[in-house]
């Protein structure tokens, strides 16, 4: 089977972050654009999958490439705040919201642990536990007694009202990260697991402690490739609503009542269905995934860019953005499906036994993906 994106278009879609990084290290959302610790963890990621897989062949453009995701960490660990956090958005090297969202707060640890994953290098590891800990110590300020974790911190210690379902989704993702790194770096998760476990049963049981957001097609696919859902479960969620927010032929809306496609949200649903790999599902889920991937090119630029989305009603892009975070997410999305580096099955890999309430495992290294077993 041809590969989602050939070697050519990953030099390209990485080449494209490149330029788009700030001299200071910092991936802001489009040049010119805000820049959240999210979002810029997402491109970096992109960054990291595209210098493995052009080091294979080309050792200079390959570190240099690698040089930028580590650019993008040492981005983050200059700009985190005394108490863990970063802001909520920041424009031009200025807060523009000084409140903490958690969800961006916790989402560097998956960036570490990836980098760490897809390279080998442990001494990256080492370099960033210290801002892995305290974000996810930080976050963890925000769990309520439900097990749901508040969307966000305001300056002066305050709460957010509500948590969201999106979002406590990639923040379990994100506890389950650093823990592997502790674990790989011989420290003890300590709480964080018992915070995960609690965490991870309100997603599934819950849905009620959740700010109402179900017209969004992440409250949809997050369950799943955050880890909270797996197996049978995992697969009769997608199944579900697949008709809701799956357009064939078109992408994956970002809301059910808009005919607007995005591909984030494409790329993340292929990366949730990736999750499904090892079960009865995987071939169907499999097939529909790269399906998804294949429409989402439609989004790509020139220059290896890609929009953020298209209005198929009007046959328009817009927003006319071209965002480094949906160019990460494509390259992540193209690993999971082909096994590109070492770090291919990673978010599969958040559904470890801990996530289902079973004995933790005796390793922190995820296997790898079959393609790659074949090879070695």
């Amino acid at each position: 089977m041809p590969p989602a994106l050939t070697a050519a278009q990953i030099a390209e879609t990485g080449a494209f972050l490149a330029r788009m990084q700030g001299a200071d290290g910092a991936l802001p959302w489009f040049p010119g654009g805000q820049w959240d610790a999210w979002n810029h963890t997402e491109a970096l990621m992109g960054l990291t999958v595209s210098g493995v897989v052009v080091d294979a062949t080309d050792e200079v453009e390959g570190e240099r490439l690698l040089a930028c995701a580590r650019a993008g960490l040492e981005h983050l660990s200059h700009t985190q705040r005394p108490d863990g956090s970063w802001p909520m958005e920041v424009r031009d090297g200025a807060v523009v919201h000084a409140e903490s969202d958690t969800n961006q707060c916790a989402y560097p640890a998956v960036g570490v642990w990836h980098y760490v994953l897809a390279t080998g290098d442990d001494e990256v590891g080492a370099r960033y536990w210290p801002m892995v800990r305290d974000a996810i110590n930080h976050v963890l300020t925000a769990q309520r007694d439900d097990g749901t974790i508040a969307w966000a911190i305001n300056p002066r210690g305050g709460l957010g009202d509500h948590a969201l379902l999106t979002g406590n989704a990639s923040i379990l993702q994100s506890l389950w990260a650093a823990c592997a790194l502790a674990r790989r770096l011989g420290h003890e998760p300590g709480e964080w697991h018992e915070a995960a476990r609690r965490l991870a049963d309100a997603v599934r049981r819950a849905p009620e402690a959740f700010a109402d957001r179900d017209r969004f097609s992440m409250d949809w696919f997050y369950p799943v490739l955050g880890g909270a859902l797996t197996g049978d479960a995992a697969w009769a969620r997608l199944e579900a609503d697949w008709a809701r927010f799956v357009w064939v032929g078109e992408g994956v809306r970002c809301v059910d009542d808009r005919p607007w496609v995005t591909g984030g949200e494409g790329a993340e649903l292929v990366m949730a269905l990736c999750c499904l790999d090892g079960t009865r599902h995987e071939a169907r889920a499999r097939a529909e995934a790269r399906r998804v991937l294949a429409e989402i090119q439609r989004l790509r630029h020139g220059n290896g860019a890609y929009w953020t989305g298209y209005v198929v009603d009007d046959d328009a892009i817009w927003p006319e953005e071209r965002t480094g975070w949906t160019a990460g997410a494509v390259l992540l999305a193209a690993d999971a499906l082909d096994g590109l580096t070492p770090a291919a099955n990673f978010f599969h890999a958040m559904t470890w036994p801990e996530v289902r309430d079973e004995a933790p495992a005796s390793s922190t290294d995820f296997p790898l993906p079959r393609s790659m077993q074949e090879t070695r």
